[in-house]
């Protein structure tokens, strides 16, 4: 079987090096993508990066190049800068221009001149963050604009007050990351990469960006759809409302207005949809959101969004095994362990495109769902899976790693959980937050899941119960391959290589059946590793037509188990990451090991309806 290699535009392969217009180098000394070829540092991911509050007209990208400095903890501040660094690629990064390590005895700090645009003029001037990895200062012109915690999640700060008269302004931002020297969630990083551990993320690591708003602007929305209701429910957050305001809600399809609804700011508008067209992966289809506040008649700020009729619950089969429904109708998600990472970006994709592939692959492989492993992506990874019709499920990045894990449900005296201290812990439920806060109105997101192996896992019953409430509308899986408790709605084994499955008659009655994870082939293809040795894989191949042949017998073993209670399975992975060899693609994405018209024909019959009664 010959490998499926990436057809690139002859035009794509610029020389990568040392930019033109820029003092910016590329550092490679590993294997890359050749999207980071097309990094343009003049014009870094400048595609619009909220798409579901969109105020299009009025915001500026601040991606490009900064000056950086890496100085020790105890230090003020630097007192001369390093050199440059490209935003938003971490400081470990090569496309960051830098690749250099922090640790926690240092800091990173950034330093960039900006200008106004005059259409932000008279507006209140917001500075927001993607991500930024992990304990944030923010300085504009010399003052403290606002501090922030947490390596996933979105923030941003009012920065009216501390701009001064003519075009230039300056922003400091001070960055301090323990990694896995701290407790808080990190994910896969490690200082001492190895295995199933990765480089570390440290500092900006998604688009920065001003944005001109008026005094009364809507912060946030939540979105909630119900097909059986054929309602959405919206709630507007605002900033500076005025006690006679009122929030607009309009439903769109092609431009046009199907229905709406007015309430005070706060409150809950719910809008009718009748005739939902229902959002699944083989029809994704998306309404249109206007959102305006209203102000003795005249419109204030505006914003535009988007939304899902699309519903997932638990259901029982014919046999009385609980299982996992997509608009009220069982259907099998299978998708891969998704990782995020990438050999030139890390957790930043080098490009729009870039991103769009490793999706757009997975389609074309026949997968419906993907397990976005213990990281969080940025909103326009979201919003194309929105498009495309890709589940996802979601994992809480983990942190303070140290109980002890039983990866088998039923069994009493080997798992533990973490005493975390409370700091620790005041981590862990800020950050969880922030991120469901921030996640909730991406319609291809289904299931939650707090917990992974259980690495840092605490106070099962207690976080999984508040991750329930707090979301009703999804699923919550307690521990994907972890300590298993009574809560939440699934039990979730990890078995590898071959699939298996939790036995239906201990478990099926009250719980969904999910395999976690599972396979892990390996397949080192010269020319395209991280490392020339210490790759590994959980079972490895010399040929992709054994590693094939082996996988068959899985996608096999699959359709004797879905009749039987299984609901849903996450192999492992996406693509090869640094020393694991056991991706569908290489970690360049040069190379697809097993064609991707041969997988489709394999997964398709997973979704057979027959399957299943």
């Amino acid at each position: 079987m010959k490998f499926n290699k990436l057809l690139i535009p002859l035009s794509l392969f610029i020389s990568i090096g040392v930019h033109a217009q820029t003092n910016w180098t590329f550092k490679k000394d590993k294997i890359v993508t050749d999207f980071a070829s097309q990094v343009n540092p003049s014009a870094v991911l400048p595609e619009y990066p909220r798409p579901q509050l969109s105020r299009e007209n009025n915001w500026k990208n601040l991606n490009g190049l900064w000056e950086y400095a890496i100085i020790p903890k105890s230090n003020n501040e630097p007192s001369k800068y390093d050199g440059k660094i490209l935003v938003p690629f971490a400081v470990e990064s090569a496309l960051s221009g830098v690749g250099k390590t922090v640790g926690k005895d240092s800091v990173l700090w950034y330093k960039n001149n900006i200008t106004i645009p005059s259409s932000l003029k008279n507006k209140d001037v917001l500075l927001h963050f993607g991500a930024v990895d992990w304990q944030t200062e923010v300085y504009v012109n010399g003052k403290l604009a606002g501090k922030h915690e947490g390596g996933f999640d979105p923030f941003s700060f009012n920065i009216t007050a501390l701009l001064k008269s003519g075009n230039t302004q300056e922003i400091k931002v001070k960055v301090w990351d323990p990694t896995d020297d701290g407790p808080q969630p990190r994910g896969k990083q490690v200082k001492k990469p190895e295995g199933i551990w990765y480089t570390p993320v440290t500092g900006i690591w998604q688009t920065v960006w001003i944005e001109g708003v008026a005094k009364t602007h809507i912060i946030n929305t939540k979105q909630t759809p119900d097909i059986d209701a054929k309602t959405i429910s919206v709630i507007a957050n605002l900033a500076s409302a005025q006690a006679a305001d009122l929030v607009k809600i309009e439903v769109l399809e092609g431009g046009k207005v199907l229905s709406q609804n007015q309430i005070k700011p706060g409150a809950t508008a719910v809008v009718p949809v009748n005739n939902p067209k229902l959002w699944s992966p083989d029809s994704p289809f998306l309404y249109d959101l206007k959102i305006s506040v209203v102000r003795q008649g005249k419109v204030v700020d505006e914003v535009k969004s988007y939304f899902a009729m699309r519903k997932i619950s638990a259901g029982t089969d014919a046999n009385g095994i609980k299982r996992m429904f997509l608009n009220n109708k069982f259907l099998f998600q299978y998708g891969p362990l998704d990782q995020g990472f990438w050999p030139d970006g890390l957790y930043t994709p080098p490009t729009e495109a870039a991103m769009k592939f490793d999706i757009d692959e997975l389609k074309k492989m026949g997968f419906n769902m993907i397990r976005k492993h213990i990281k969080v992506e940025s909103a326009r990874y979201y919003n194309y899976c929105d498009k495309i019709g890709m589940l996802l499920w979601q994992d809480m990045p983990s942190g303070d790693l140290g109980n002890g894990w039983e990866p088998n449900p039923g069994i009493i005296g080997r798992g533990t959980e973490q005493k975390r201290t409370p700091e620790s812990e005041g981590y862990y439920r800020k950050e969880w937050t922030a991120i469901m806060d921030a996640l909730h109105n991406y319609p291809c997101i289904v299931v939650w899941t707090p917990f992974n192996e259980a690495w840092g896992q605490f106070k099962t019953v207690e976080i999984t119960e508040w991750t329930m409430k707090k979301d009703p509308s999804r699923l919550v899986n307690s521990a994907s391959g972890g300590n298993f408790f009574n809560t939440g709605h699934f039990v979730d084994l990890h078995h590898y290589p071959q699939p298996a499955m939790p036995r239906p008659d201990l478990f099926g009655k009250n719980s969904i059946l999910v395999l976690g994870e599972f396979g892990g082939l390996g397949l080192p293809v010269t020319g395209h590793t991280w490392q020339n040795k210490n790759n590994w894989g959980y079972q490895s191949f010399k040929t992709a037509d054994e590693m094939l042949a082996k996988y068959k017998t899985f996608t096999d073993r699959m359709i004797e188990l879905i009749p039987a209670g299984l609901s849903a399975a996450v192999y492992t992975q996406t693509t090869d990451v640094e020393g694991e060899i056991n991706g569908y693609m290489t970690y360049d994405r040069k190379v697809i090991k097993m064609p991707s018209a041969e997988l489709l024909k394999l997964h398709t019959r997973l979704y057979d309806a027959s399957l299943v009664k």
